[in-house]
């Protein structure tokens, strides 16, 4: 791998159950060296969230770390892979039907100069990225009411109040075969990207999350005051939050 940049990243991840859930169906994984870094948020009863999403994470690393340099298409063929895996596992086990898991996972790359950050992402959970005290988002949510936003039928405050807002478009795992929505952009030296499950998003705004990554600290700190942030909010969904810097 060229590591004509400083290499590798710098990475930190948290996760909790959160105040509500007993079970924590939330999953993350990453290989710095490698530059790939994933969240997955599980859905299925019988304890088919909580599957679906460690396999996921397993499948996809399982196949970005081989001896070959990792590239988009290694990423894509990934997540074919870890589709099929879980289509195969509900498939054997009659009680795990219906389970899939969301996915959001950034594969990073050197460059001379500027780098470059591919952001791979099916269902809610999401990428932003941190760069000079401003917080962007990176991904779309492939749910139901997020799709109605950006049509202009609904607006967050119905979004936010509607029961449907659980319903997710696009996952791994519910479908023969799953087209992810792909980000490709240039990265810089002190980009800070957040990988994140909804847990985190439903109850922390992105203004506070700002504010929490502009403060001062290591990357586990600011993950941490992430996790505890959502947990004070009511904290009633699992909350995962993988930060990772450029160097």
């Amino acid at each position: 791998m060229n590591t004509s940049n400083a290499w590798p990243p710098e990475a930190a991840a948290r996760t909790s159950t959160g105040r509500v859930r007993t079970s924590n169906e939330d999953s993350f994984g990453y290989r710095a060296e490698r530059g790939i870094f994933i969240v997955c948020d599980g859905m299925g009863g019988a304890a088919g969230g909580e599957i679906a999403s460690r396999m996921t994470v397993q499948a996809i690393l399982d196949r970005m770390t081989g001896d070959s340099e990792p590239t988009p298409e290694t990423l894509h063929e990934a997540i074919s892979t870890a589709n099929q895996s879980v289509l195969d596992h509900a498939d054997r086990d009659p009680g795990l039907f219906g389970m899939g898991t969301t996915l959001v996972a950034l594969l990073l790359r050197p460059g001379p100069q500027t780098g470059s950050a591919l952001i791979a992402h099916a269902g809610d959970s999401r990428c932003y990225l941190f760069r000079d005290g401003n917080l962007t988002r990176c991904t779309h949510d492939h749910s139901l009411v997020d799709e109605q936003i950006r049509l202009g039928t609904m607006t967050q405050e119905e979004a936010d109040r509607s029961p449907f807002r659980s319903v997710i478009t696009r996952a791994i795992g519910t479908q023969k075969s799953v087209m992810e929505e792909v980000v490709d952009l240039a990265t810089r030296p002190g980009d800070v990207f957040l990988l994140c499950s909804d847990g985190l998003t439903r109850e922390v705004s992105e203004a506070q999350m700002a504010e929490i990554l502009g403060g001062e600290g290591s990357l586990d700190d600011a993950a941490a005051r992430l996790i505890d942030a959502a947990n004070e909010a009511g904290g009633r969904d699992n909350v995962t939050c993988l930060l990772v810097r450029v160097r």
